[in-house]
């Protein structure tokens, strides 16, 4: 590969990055149309980075193009909500059961259970910290259940998730971190039933409170 195109494929991946960030923060909402020259200008990269943004959001299912071939922020009903989080449950719970099953290296689940306790212990972490414990956590199961092809489903379906904001439910942050401190325990205990059992409770608890959250604003 030529030097130009390592820089090309550097600024896409950053384009990409930044342009995910504003659709999953609520910057760039549902509908909003990705013309290539203005984020270009926006970002402060030419059209060709941009272009190559768009393929990959597109590919995640962030963007869909619109009847006339405009790149658009794409929309996730409550009904998709529900489906997704319904096949992430059973994904999940059979990844955590997986986890538990094999002789992995303790250490990343421990790391992640200090950053657990630390949440819980001190004061409470912004909702992009908490996002990133969350992400950090499900995709290590993932990672340690050996599944490549699971890995890639579940970071695929938490990334459509994450356009509904769980932010706005405060209520969930403590309740998840026990649910998060009991998963853990789970895996590290070799206990495959038990950790399938906090998988579940742990999405079923998160699906419910959201649906109550929704019913709430209705």
């Amino acid at each position: 590969m030529k030097q130009g195109e390592k820089i090309t494929q550097t600024l896409g991946q950053s384009a990409h990055e930044r342009l995910r960030e504003m659709i999953l923060g609520g910057e760039l909402p549902a509908g909003t149309r990705l013309q290539e020259k203005t984020y270009a200008d926006r970002l402060g990269v030419s059209r060709t980075p941009v272009r190559e943004a768009i393929a990959l959001l597109i590919s995640e299912g962030l963007v869909t193009r619109s009847s006339g071939g405009v790149p658009t922020v794409n929309s996730i009903s409550v009904t998709d909500f529900m489906e997704i989080l319904h096949v992430r449950r059973l994904l999940e719970c059979e990844t955590a059961r997986q986890a538990a099953s094999v002789n992995s290296p303790a250490e990343p689940l421990i790391s992640l259970r200090k950053r657990v306790d630390a949440f819980l212990a001190g004061p409470r972490p912004t909702a992009a910290e908490h996002v990133r414990l969350d992400d950090d956590l499900h995709i290590l199961i993932a990672r340690i259940a050996g599944s490549r092809l699971l890995m890639e489903l579940i970071q695929n379906l938490r990334l459509k998730t994450r356009m509904f904001d769980q932010g706005s439910i405060p209520a969930r942050f403590e309740p998840g971190c026990h649910e998060h401190v009991e998963i853990i325990d789970a895996i590290l205990a070799r206990e495959p039933e038990r950790a399938e059992m906090a998988m579940r409770v742990h999405i079923t608890n998160a699906r419910e409170a959201i649906i109550n959250h929704i019913h709430r604003l209705f």
